[in-house]
């Protein structure tokens, strides 16, 4: 790429600019500086060249400046092009993607629909710098409201605004950014999590109360069992359920959120539960379901139970992680377990079982 400096009469001054060619096609960039033009009568005064000179002098270091930049893979001719797409359009290519994902859909979806509110106007790339990131999450922090009307939490003000960084950082990923302005911008801190789970006596008691979908209790208990996500637990096909001399009972399987090959042993009572063996290539799990419908039955085969809290199907999950560590298994064994990639992300369930164990302290009493 060819950059020339130039310049052209403006009125009274003469406006520098640089003219970059490359391949047939022209942009020019300018730069705002401005010489005082040789009058018709006379000529410049001393001071008067000597700005020029100076004014010059600083056109030529931006055109130098530009030249490294070049040779650097920082300013790119076609950039232009690229900077004018659509940024909210390309968030929801993005956000389309994880559509399989439904939860984490979801909160995509969620983040594109505040970004509208903040942006109701198409944004370019181009304008989407450190301010404009400033400015979401400022519009997080201060004036998004949830579906009820409610200001955002703390943990969705954090999952939301790290959804945007992911996006630009996928931008710079696919040659559209050179940079994430969002490295700018300070992150939101995580709230406490509070992950209901249940004991070990409140899962004996669902086993034995009645729940009006069987394939979804079925499931359940098995993520109980196994700690199994629902997105791999729906996924999951006989060829998966696996057994060997050395191994026992294991599933063969490729985590959907991760994407990580992982070998799970898992009970005989949890192999027990799935039944007499299909088809290689049919569907372990049949006839469930993600829906409000189903999410509604599982609160209600809860409440037969005796059970008040707010349990969801990942719930099962966090009960798997928990009973583990409260029976003796040791945190790193847990962690191989549920798949997961970092030690402190298992950390969260020891602080539940840090916390049962200061309970129990105070149970015992004597009386003076």
């Amino acid at each position: 790429m060819k950059v020339t400096l130039r310049k052209r009469k403006k009125g009274n001054k003469i406006s520098l600019y640089l003219d970059y060619y490359s391949k047939g096609k022209r942009q020019y960039e300018y730069l705002q500086l401005y010489l005082m033009p040789e009058p018709e009568n006379g000529s410049l005064t001393k001071q008067q060249k000597d700005e020029n000179k100076k004014i010059l002098q600083l056109a030529e270091s931006i055109k130098a400046k530009r030249h490294l930049e070049i040779h650097n893979s920082i300013y790119d001719f076609q950039d232009s092009e690229k900077l004018k797409g659509n940024f909210l359009m390309y968030f929801d290519t993005l956000t389309e993607k994880r559509k399989e994902s439904t939860g984490n859909y979801g909160n995509w979806d969620s983040v594109g629909k505040h970004l509208k509110k903040y942006c109701p106007n198409d944004i370019t790339f181009s304008r989407v710098n450190r301010e404009w990131v400033q400015g979401f999450r400022d519009y997080l922090d201060e004036e998004a409201t949830s579906k009820g009307g409610k200001p955002l939490s703390q943990n969705s003000k954090y999952s939301y605004f790290n959804k945007l960084r992911a996006a630009l950082k996928q931008a710079v990923r696919d040659g559209i950014m050179k940079y994430n302005p969002s490295e700018q911008v300070k992150a939101f801190k995580q709230g406490e999590v509070q992950r209901e789970y249940l004991t070990l006596e409140e899962l004996q008691a669902i086993t034995k109360t009645e729940c009006e979908i069987k394939p979804l209790k079925t499931a359940f208990l098995f993520s109980c069992l196994t700690g199994l996500r629902w997105s791999d637990i729906n996924k999951l096909v006989w060829s998966e359920v696996q057994h060997s001399e050395h191994m026992g009972n294991h599933i063969r399987f490729r985590q959907k959120k991760t994407k990580g090959a992982e070998t799970l042993p898992i009970s005989q009572q949890a192999r027990d539960m799935l039944g007499e063996e299909k088809a290689s290539d049919e569907r372990v799990f049949v006839g469930l379901r993600y829906s409000a419908w189903y999410n509604v039955k599982l609160l209600q085969w809860m409440m037969r139970a005796g059970i008040t809290k707010n349990i969801t199907f990942h719930c099962a999950r966090h009960t798997y992680a928990t009973l583990q560590l409260s029976l003796g298994t040791d945190i790193y064994t847990v962690s191989k377990l549920l798949g997961h990639r970092e030690l402190k992300t298992t950390q969260i369930y020891a602080k539940v079982i840090d916390d049962k164990k200061i309970e129990a302290a105070d149970k015992i009493k004597l009386d003076f």
